[in-house]
């Protein structure tokens, strides 16, 4: 088990980044604060070495995601929310503008993922590969294909 300061910094330094990725797969914020909990339950009961502070975050990425999947299939919620919903729950996410957040919530999951973790909180294609577990030219892909659909439903130039 986790030490009582191991748990405080990893709150302090990625509990932002754990509930950002936890609002884009759950949209609304009581799903988001359960897996954010579960999420921190996983750590603080992981007996695991982290290489460095980096390894450690993709850990939390990793883990976080997967935690939205199992509670997406657990609860067997339904794809989608209305938008006046995540209006609501924005402020969650910091220096978004409400159109560029519209339309990459609609994105499919493995792009809003791919967008989220580079865009965001700023991967690299292979360490996104990494942590999603997938070869770096899929990820590179699927940003295309991700940047093609933003382009088509902006109108316009987009990364």
């Amino acid at each position: 088990m986790r030490s009582a300061e191991e748990i405080n910094f990893a709150v302090e330094a990625y509990a932002d980044m754990v509930r950002r990725i936890c609002f884009v797969h759950l949209k609304n914020r009581h799903d988001t604060e359960d897996v954010f909990q579960n999420v921190y339950m996983k750590y603080m009961l992981y007996e695991g070495f982290f290489e460095n502070r980096e390894h450690e975050k993709a850990w939390f990425a990793k883990v976080t995601i997967n935690a939205c999947t199992d509670w997406l299939r657990y609860l067997s919620r339904r794809k989608w929310v209305s938008l006046e919903v995540i209006a609501e729950e924005k402020e969650v996410l910091d220096h978004t503008s409400e159109e560029l957040l519209d339309v990459v919530l609609k994105l499919p999951e493995k792009y809003r993922d791919v967008i989220y973790l580079y865009y965001y909180e700023g991967y690299s294609a292979g360490e996104i590969a990494r942590i999603l577990g997938r070869k770096e030219n899929t990820i590179y892909t699927w940003m295309s294909r991700a940047k093609d659909l933003l382009r088509e439903k902006l109108g316009g130039e987009w990364a």
